[in-house]
């Protein structure tokens, strides 16, 4: 017997969620019996957010899954095989098919696992209320533990029992912080934050890559601000992020109406002034792109009164993004002047690129190496002095000076 012989749904939703009726979750859901749609999607779906990633669980084993979608005419990919996870691809889509689940044992980040009918027993393992709801193809809902109410009321709760859950997986500390950001409103939930405040010390057995990509979530919400305060009050951030002491920069920064969403400036928001930031990009375990990011974020912003000639100079030695990310996090920190005005000035400008290269030199005559470069390069400073906006002729002059100047 499974659980829907037992509970009857919360609801049903009528019409069906579109995302239901597209090609690839209605393949899928046709092709496994029993089958429902699970997490994000549902939660999205009633929230009426746009749906990124449908998610579907069947009570099957992991071994009759696969079979049953390849006789559907899918591609079937083994993603995720040990925990009972497969994505079946149709029409280019990809659905992830999960079996139903029991956890037998647990240690704080992972867990070992059953298989189940049993759909009241899978929803008991998950980290959140509205993450815990389940949708059939015909739109009736199944929610076990009050999700649906607790998505209308801006709450994030843990399902059963907080502890137990947030001893099951410490991530699920961090992860309430990002769906508070998206989804809560007025007072957190008082059990959560009690069991997340015990929970902190269990933080130091997360990997780096977990907590980063926790993070970087979190500061992709629309405004992180106040979720990350409530960290820093719970003793999390301190825990995962010690330096990350500046929860007011980051608030004025989301305040400022030309800042983008980037979770990386929003993160470069959190620390002092002058923060190095190869060491948190190593321990974070950041991608090489991000840490690029992050460094280039860390000098100096142009200041209000640079005239057109300095800012074509910054922009043709760090472009745009480093440049205006530079000056909304000093806005952010509380830099004087009219920084906006200079960001406009900067967007108005392209990035000013020299027109010599090598082969303008040996063209004069100068042998293959090292004083190739050299010339280039004295030509470029006077070009960069000059404020960048001599042309390829002016330039070509200057380097025939130059040229002629190393046989005087």
């Amino acid at each position: 017997m499974t659980a829907e012989d037992d509970d009857p749904p919360h609801a049903a939703i009528a019409p069906p969620p579109a995302f239901l009726s597209a090609p690839a979750p209605a393949a899928v859901l046709a092709a496994l019996p029993g089958a429902r749609a699970v997490g994000g999607c549902v939660r999205d779906a009633l929230a009426d957010r746009p749906v990124h990633d449908v998610d579907v669980a069947a009570p099957l084993p992991p071994d009759a899954v696969a079979p049953l979608l390849r006789r559907a005419g899918m591609k079937v990919f083994d993603t995720g095989l040990a925990h009972g996870t497969v994505t079946a691809v149709f029409g280019g889509e990809p659905v992830e098919v999960t079996s139903l689940r029991r956890d037998v044992a647990t240690d704080g980040r992972h867990a070992a696992v059953e298989w189940t009918t049993d759909w009241r027993e899978d929803a008991a393992r998950r980290d959140f209320t509205i993450n815990a709801m389940s949708l059939a193809a015909d739109g009736r809902l199944w929610d076990y533990f009050g999700g649906r109410e607790d998505l209308a009321a801006g709450r994030v709760r843990f399902v059963g029992d907080p502890d137990t859950r947030l001893r099951e997986d410490y991530l699920r500390a961090l992860r309430f912080f990002r769906f508070q950001a998206r989804y809560g409103r007025g007072e957190p939930d008082p059990a959560a934050l009690a069991a997340i405040r015990a929970a902190v010390p269990g933080l130091a057995r997360l990997s780096a890559e977990r907590v980063w990509m926790e993070i970087k979530r979190l500061l992709a919400a629309p405004d992180p601000s106040g979720a990350v305060a409530l960290m820093g009050e719970t003793g999390v951030l301190g825990a995962v992020l010690p330096e990350g002491t500046e929860v007011a920069a980051l608030a004025r920064l989301v305040g400022i109406g030309d800042a983008p969403p980037d979770p990386l400036l929003r993160f470069a928001a959190l620390f002092p002034v002058g923060t190095a930031f190869g060491g948190l990009a190593s321990r974070l375990r950041m991608s090489g792109a991000e840490a690029a990011t992050l460094a280039a974020l860390r000098g100096p912003a142009p200041p209000s009164d640079a005239n057109d000639a300095a800012l074509r100079r910054a922009l043709a030695e760090d472009g745009h993004a480093a440049l205006l990310g530079r000056s909304l996090l000093a806005e952010a920190r509380g830099a004087p002047g009219d920084l906006a005005g200079v960001r406009r000035r900067l967007s108005a400008m392209e990035r000013p690129e020299f027109p010599l290269h090598g082969r303008d030199v040996l063209a004069l005559g100068v042998p293959p190496g090292p004083e190739v470069g050299r010339l280039l390069g004295a030509a470029r400073s006077w070009w960069m002095e000059r404020g960048c906006a001599d042309g390829a002729e002016a330039c070509r002059g200057r380097l025939r000076e130059l040229t002629a100047e190393r046989h005087s």
